[in-house]
């Protein structure tokens, strides 16, 4: 809000007490009721709420994003932006959103959760309405589980009730307590309420190394038979993934009832990266910094990362998730 708009309304709500002993009772409850809706027009400008204001889904800054920040991940960046803008279009959804990413470290999963908080609220990942849960920071302790399982049904129950678009991203699921995940299994389900409350229009994000051996595994199958990475659908990972992710005895989705009943709406594989994505990661990175993009400082970044096979050198280990701390180094 402009200063001087700020000022104004200020100095209207302010006065708004000094004006009442000057009218009757009827005007002083009008003046008040004015007094009250500017109050409300301020904070509500000031603060976040659950409104379109704060909360409006941009499925072309989404598309963009994708495009020109995501980089390997043709499948991933498909899968994502359909899922999220037709479920975001749909004004009376049967079921909450539910991803499931899955792929190794570095590959973008979590930035991806980011492009998407970013594409919904106007705070991005600092919206109150965005919530994020670290397994080994949040669910340390095996022997409190029980008690997580109630901490967690009430802390979604409470957000969901403030605001029915709120999203919650649980991190490491891979090192998630087995049957933690389901106790939310309610409201992940095609329910219209329980106890009064709507879970429909809630994003549920779940970001995982489980799987990526057998992602790996493929890409690597294809790079072997002279395939393009770009000739990798989903039809070629999606069942083996989700097969992997239910059976891994360490992933917190291990026999979850969110697999069995079908209640993730997608699993996202996140492929390998190669030298020519760790390049386009730490040019991104540049420029994100305001700094001109290098191709000789970027080439000296992407040199230096450990690659697998280690005779071919095709896929980075970590892919890009130290390029922030490389570029600090040649700059």
């Amino acid at each position: 809000m402009k200063a001087a708009h700020l000022f104004l309304f200020l100095h209207v709500f302010s006065t708004a007490g000094v004006l009442v002993n000057a009218f009757d009772p009827i005007t002083t409850t009008v003046v008040l009721g004015v007094g009250a809706t500017l109050g409300r027009t301020i904070w509500n400008y000031l603060h976040e709420s659950c409104d379109p204001k704060w909360v409006a889904f941009n499925g072309t800054a989404l598309n963009a994003d994708l495009d020109s920040k995501l980089f390997g991940q043709h499948i991933a960046s498909r899968i994502i932006l359909k899922a999220v803008s037709g479920f975001m279009s749909n004004d009376n959804p049967k079921k909450p959103l539910v991803l499931s990413l899955h792929g190794w470290t570095g590959t973008g999963k979590n930035f991806v959760s980011q492009l998407i908080a970013d594409s919904i609220y106007k705070e991005g990942m600092d919206s109150s309405f965005v919530h994020v849960f670290t397994s080994e920071l949040h669910f340390p302790h095996s022997s409190q589980l029980d008690t997580y399982k109630t901490q967690l049904q009430q802390w979604i129950k409470g957000n969901v009730t403030n605001c029915a678009h709120s999203m919650f991203i649980f991190d490491e699921m891979d090192k998630m307590h087995p049957g933690l995940i389901d106790s939310i299994k309610p409201y992940l389900d095609y329910y219209d309420k329980l106890d009064g409350v709507s879970y429909r229009k809630a994003i549920f994000i779940f970001l995982s190394n489980a799987g990526a051996e057998s992602i790996i595994q493929t890409a690597l199958d294809f790079w072997k038979t002279g395939q393009q990475r770009e000739e990798i659908e989903l039809k070629d990972l999606e069942t083996a993934l989700s097969l992997a992710v239910f059976n891994n005895k360490k992933s917190g989705l291990w026999h979850t009832s969110l697999i069995d009943k079908n209640l993730v709406d997608f699993f996202v594989p996140f492929l390998p990266l190669e030298y020519k994505h760790v390049v386009q990661c730490a040019m991104a990175e540049m420029k994100a910094r305001g700094v001109e993009p290098d191709q000789n400082v970027a080439d000296q970044v992407a040199r230096d990362l450990v690659y697998f096979p280690k005779a071919e050198r095709v896929f980075a280990v970590k892919g890009c998730k130290t390029i922030e701390s490389k570029l600090d180094y040649y700059t």
